[in-house]
């Protein structure tokens, strides 16, 4: 992958966080990672930990999912269950607090 469009994948996801907003990625573009259905287990290592864009991509590689979706405080998200999304739900200090499939 071209090192613009990592840099502006980071970029991307670092202002959604900054802002607040519910981000949703798709590793499935990346060459490295082949995503399936989550597993939220492995990803409970992570809770307690800062929200960034390093610990989002770990969580979504422990867990298998091919999509990451970010759940900032007092947001509200789709109630739709999707078996290959991982959420990782944060506070107002940036800390995670959950991470749960679907």
């Amino acid at each position: 992958m071209p090192m613009t469009k990592v840099m502006a994948l980071a970029a991307a996801a670092a202002a959604a966080l900054i802002l607040g907003g519910c981000a949703t990625t798709d590793a499935g573009h990346h060459e490295d990672f082949v995503g399936g259905k989550c597993k939220a287990e492995p990803g409970q290592t992570f809770v307690g930990q800062r929200a960034t864009v390093a610990t989002g991509a770990g969580i979504q590689k422990v867990t298998g999912s091919a999509i990451l979706r970010w759940a900032p405080p007092n947001s509200a998200l789709t109630m739709d269950f999707r078996e290959e999304r991982v959420t990782v739900a944060y506070d107002k200090d940036m800390v995670i607090e959950r991470v749960t499939c679907g």
